[in-house]
């Protein structure tokens, strides 16, 4: 036992979890005495003593579990340690829930921990939708509705489908690159450990007096410094899920520039790792911004700077242009790995290059520039100088060309191509509808009267469903169900696939179209209650967002007992060019057992001969990981 409380894991985290407790305490206690509260009634206070736990207690935990391990052992100056690679690969079940510096074992514990912030946020959704299936009060009352839907979107957007993409690249873009693993493994794995802590967190402000943070994802301030103390659950929650995406975006960046198998210049890259590349940019510039953001509310809050207080000099407006200037970047962190999914999928599903690779790259980087362009034009009704409304609006609508190239691109691989209609090609399908309807309603919301008119309206809502759901998740299903065989080397059951992608297309625009038809007529957004007339609209949306949830459990059930007792997968049983496919399923622990050369585009399909990467007869010491990109094919 004694053994077990000194060696990283749970037993460890939870003793240091309690001492967190216990020094947030005792901390308060002595703040609280030398600022002259002299008496023990007087220096508790619980509020304070809750705020710095909620730093303590997950820091604690981090390094109770061995987060920081080897870097306190080095900061101590010890000798360095020989890497025996222990801590790499999954042997058993039990890997996954320990330190792992395996990127396809992170991958994995990505993509599992953010589908299930996927079910829960899903299970939150329904209780709205029953609360709203008709007018008057039905199960929760107005305070605890807006906690619904304040956690519900934080932690789809924050829980999910950030991290999901970082799940999927994590386990796929070394292996596409032809390298050993992620620059930063340590980092890697601390980066994914991050999130559970900031899902906790968010989670557990319905526990905190006075219920959970209810002012939405945005938190606008003032009211989120004077809210109920589950407001400060949101904001360290968010301080910790930008750690890990900014964590996990330095990684990429270097991992992509440095570790590049020889022969794979920038413009034989896989249009994923592209993306991941001009994702992981907007995520190192912008994530900060969020993070400043919340610091600045956690200091109105427990120290009273009165950065958002406009009686005493704050600025409330400034709160909203530092938060947009991350979160409309974040849409495009939410989109962008997404597009690179289904560009792989659509040139392996229609044997056919894609079409306009370059100018699909430089798109991409088009998207990261312009993406800080135009976060104002969430503001259009904030009652910030008028003038901005137009320089913004312009910008706005340019930033659907680039996302227009791609449209176009993809409908010309998919043009007199060989289309094999499998479930990851339906589901990249749907998304080719469902976002080209969300970019339509959003070049709509970029002409200023109309913005006006719908902003705070159910028209929004179906935006933004149409774009996040319709698609960042239309991506997501097809990224998994793709890569499923390379991740577990199991196949899927493909009659369930198409059961999934049927019920999940029809029922999701039977559930967010109608809401177009509300937000046009004037029904307000984030309430819990509304006029009778749009009652019957309502009860129908209702009813179909069920059965949305509920097609949910197809996926569920295909994948678990897929990945326990599904056919034995090939090592290409898409008969892809990109690297990943050219290994076993799953690949070996350190991905190639020859070094890869790469002497091709990695969308050649039926050009006779063409071949994506060979293998070097050995890799040596020096040479695995080392590829920079500086060494070329001889017909590069």
């Amino acid at each position: 036992m004694a053994a077990r409380l000194r060696a990283p894991g749970f037993y460890r985290a939870g003793w240091m979890m309690a001492f967190g407790v216990a020094f947030a305490t005792g901390l308060t206690w002595v703040v609280r005495m030398s600022t002259g509260h002299s008496t023990f009634k007087h220096f508790i206070d619980g509020e304070a003593i809750l705020t710095v736990s909620l730093i303590a207690v997950p820091l604690l935990f981090l390094v109770g579990i061995g987060g920081f391990d080897y870097w306190f052992y080095w900061a101590a100056g010890r000798k360095t340690r020989a890497e025996d690679h222990s801590s790499h690969g999954a042997r058993s079940w039990k890997d996954y829930f320990r330190i792992n510096t395996d990127h396809k074992v992170i991958g994995v514990q990505y993509t599992v921990s953010s589908f299930f912030f996927l079910l829960v946020g899903g299970l939150i959704a329904m209780l709205m939708r029953a609360e709203l299936a008709a007018p008057g009060a039905q199960f929760v009352d107005a305070n605890t509705y807006n906690g619904l839907f304040s956690v519900h979107a934080s932690l789809l957007i924050f829980l999910f489908v950030i991290p999901v993409f970082a799940g999927l690249g994590n386990f796929v873009i070394p292996l596409m690159i032809g390298a050993p693993d992620m620059a930063f493994p340590r980092l890697n794995a601390l980066s994914f450990w991050l999130l559970p802590v900031a899902g906790a967190l968010m989670l557990g402000s319905f526990f905190a007096p006075g219920g959970a943070f209810a002012d939405g994802w945005t938190a606008y301030a003032p009211l989120s410094t004077n809210a109920p103390v589950g407001q400060t659950f949101f904001a360290l929650g968010v301080q910790f899920a930008g750690a890990s995406s900014i964590m996990t975006a330095l990684n990429f960046l270097v991992t992509i520039i440095t570790m590049r198998a020889p022969g794979m210049s920038f413009f034989r890259m896989p249009l994923l790792v592209w993306a991941n590349f001009a994702t992981s940019l907007l995520v190192v510039i912008a994530t900060p911004f969020i993070a400043a953001s919340q610091f600045f509310v956690l200091l109105d809050r427990a120290l009273g700077f009165n950065f958002f207080n406009a009686a005493k000099g704050g600025d409330v407006l400034m709160y909203q242009h530092v938060f947009w200037f991350y979160s409309h970047p974040a849409v495009y962190i939410m989109m962008l790995p997404g597009f690179g999914i289904i560009s792989e999928v659509l040139a392996v599903k229609a044997r056919k290059p894609i079409f306009g690779y370059r100018m699909m790259a430089f798109s991409l980087l088009a998207i990261v520039a312009l993406g800080f362009t135009v976060w104002a034009h969430h503001m259009f009704t904030s009652g910030m100088a008028s003038w901005i409304r137009i320089p913004m609006a312009v910008t706005t609508a340019i930033i659907a060309v680039p996302t227009g190239i791609k449209i176009f691109s993809w409908l010309a691989t998919l043009w007199r191509g060989v289309l094999h209609l499998d479930t990851a090609m339906l589901f990249a399908l749907g998304f080719l509808t469902t976002f080209t309807l969300g970019g339509i309603s959003g070049v709509m919301l970029a002409m200023i009267p109309f913005d006006i008119h719908v902003s705070a309206t159910y028209f929004i809502v179906a935006h933004i469903h149409y774009v996040l759901f319709g698609g960042s998740l239309m991506t997501i299903f097809a990224g998994v169900y793709y890569w499923f065989p390379k991740m577990t080397g199991r196949m899927y059951d493909e009659r369930l696939g198409k059961w999934h992608f049927w019920t999940t297309f029809v029922l999701f625009n039977l559930t967010f179209g109608p809401m177009h038809i509300l937000g046009l007529q004037g029904m307000p957004r984030r309430v819990e209650d509304y006029a009778s007339k749009f009652a019957d609209l309502n009860l129908f949306i209702s009813i179909a967002s069920f059965a949305l949830g509920l097609s949910t459990l197809i996926f569920l059930y295909n994948m678990v007992t897929s990945w326990r007792g599904g056919p034995i997968a090939a090592s290409n049983p898409w008969r892809g060019m990109t690297l990943e496919w050219q290994v076993s399923s799953p690949p070996p622990i350190f991905n190639f057992d020859k070094l890869p050369t790469v002497v091709g585009g990695p969308y050649e399909y039926g050009v006779p001969g063409a071949v994506h990467g060979t293998f070097a007869p050995t890799p040596t010491p020096a040479t695995v990981g080392a590829g920079s990109g500086v060494a070329r094919a001889p017909s590069e």
